[in-house]
């Protein structure tokens, strides 16, 4: 069992099923801070980078695309490597950032949002 800490500092489980889970190395976005494992990504279009999901942006991270596999290294002041998931059936209570409109984006991939029974 994998679990995070959330925002309100419980800790959950990550994942709500066995899909298989791909991951794939990105780069954080100078600027976007510390991110923990679990939050939402969207990808930056002006530079392919990735920052956390918010569906009132408008530059590329208003659309969900993985979910960040590890706490990130610091990217407050530098774009940092790290790696994310692109496929796999999340924990939605575990997830940074998630809410309906990331739902709406996840629709059609192989990420997959529910809840632990």
């Amino acid at each position: 069992m994998e679990l995070v800490t959330t925002q309100d500092n419980t800790q959950v489980q990550l994942f709500a099923g066995e899909f298989p889970r791909v991951t794939k190395p990105i780069t954080i976005a100078s600027g976007q801070g510390l991110l923990k494992k679990g939050t939402v990504l969207g990808k930056i279009t002006a530079s392919g980078e990735y920052g956390a999901y918010n569906d009132a942006n408008v530059d590329g991270t208003e659309t969900a695309k993985l979910i960040l596999a590890e706490d990130a290294d610091d990217a407050t002041s530098a774009a940092v490597k790290s790696i994310a998931y692109a496929s796999g059936h999340f924990n939605q209570a575990a997830l940074t950032g998630y809410d309906a409109a990331a739902g709406v984006d996840f629709e059609g991939t192989p990420i997959f949002i529910g809840t632990v029974v």
